[in-house]
């Protein structure tokens, strides 16, 4: 009897340990370096954010801050690198509206899209914009509706590659309009911009700082952006909400996600660091250059926001049969 009550006690003790260890590891973090992964390729808009952002993290943590780009698969391989890391806070994940699109574009995911990333904060939004070569007889976003009301299937797009968020911004334009274009994809903005250049395509659509120098240099013409209010680097260039799509809306998210399964502690720790962050002169800088408005959402809202975009994306692709090749 004696020994069965010292196996209830030592079991007792043991289940109280181990309902104090998350509490304690959670109250623990960070302990050390964070790694704030970028699924795409080292010198783009969101990977110069990044390096911005992590400056800010380190000197709120007083922890080093990596970034570490883990490109490809549309931003797959760089999602199911964190999904699989250790949920204790230090493997962050910086990404962009692809982490609601992936889901509907690539069915058989390595990782769990609605459990295994969860959002930290949702930085902010900024649109993309459609663009012509100077020369272009189409003025702007009223323009071209009507020109493309005039001639169905007549004008060619380019966008930086099937599936991207430029791609999927032209499409839903179509969609809520009922207008129609011919798709170009290419691969990445580059080559689309050198071809709009030498008129072998109509209309770009493209992201704020892949087209903001050719915009400058009066190379090219901002028609509209696809957001849902005019951006601050262009505020005399209308949304295309306001140009004849009434209702038409496609921003593009930027958030910093954590591993499924982090401790609330952390979670809220991390909140807090990367609010004050995202408030520092040097990622503003960073983030007015790339188009991004801050509005940084907390988890929960940030939630909301990526739920909604997963469904928005998921019945565009399904009714316009778009696949990631």
């Amino acid at each position: 009897m004696q020994r069965r009550i010292l196996g209830q006690w030592a079991a007792a003790v043991g289940m109280a340990a181990l309902a104090l260890a998350a509490p304690a590891r959670a109250q623990g973090f960070p302990s050390k370096t964070i790694k704030l992964v970028v699924p795409f390729p080292a010198g783009g808009g969101t990977d110069v954010m990044a390096r911005a952002l992590g400056d800010g993290l380190s000197r709120e943590l007083g922890l080093t801050v990596i970034v570490e780009n883990k490109a490809g698969a549309g931003t797959v391989i760089g999602n199911d690198m964190v999904a699989k890391s250790a949920p204790d806070g230090h493997t962050l994940l910086l990404t962009t509206s692809a982490i609601a699109i992936v889901p509907s574009l690539y069915p058989k995911l390595p990782y769990r899209a609605d459990t295994d990333l969860v959002p930290v904060v949702l930085l902010g939004v900024a649109p993309n914009v459609a663009v012509v070569r100077a020369q272009s007889p189409i003025r702007s976003a009223k323009d071209l509706l009507e020109r493309l009301r005039a001639e169905p299937g007549h004008l060619s797009y380019a966008s930086a590659g099937n599936g991207t968020t430029t791609h999927l911004a032209a499409e839903l334009l179509k969609n809520n309009t009922g207008l129609s274009m011919v798709h170009v994809p290419y691969r990445g903005a580059s080559p689309a911009i050198t071809d709009l250049l030498a008129g072998q395509i109509d209309v770009m659509f493209g992201t704020l700082p892949s087209v903001a120098p050719f915009i400058k240099s009066g190379k090219l013409r901002a028609l509209g952006v696809t957001g849902g209010r005019r951006s601050p680097l262009l505020p005399d260039v209308p949304t295309f909400a306001e140009s004849g799509a009434p209702g038409y809306e496609a921003d593009v998210l930027y958030g910093v996600f954590a591993t499924g399964g982090t401790p609330a502690a952390a979670i809220e720790r991390l909140e807090a660091a990367l609010r004050t962050a995202a408030r520092s002169e040097g990622f503003k800088r960073r983030a007015e250059a790339e188009g991004l408005v801050l509005t940084l959402n907390g988890p929960a809202d940030a939630l909301r926001i990526q739920r909604a975009e997963e469904a928005k994306w998921r019945r565009l692709i399904k009714a316009s049969g778009i696949t990631a090749e």
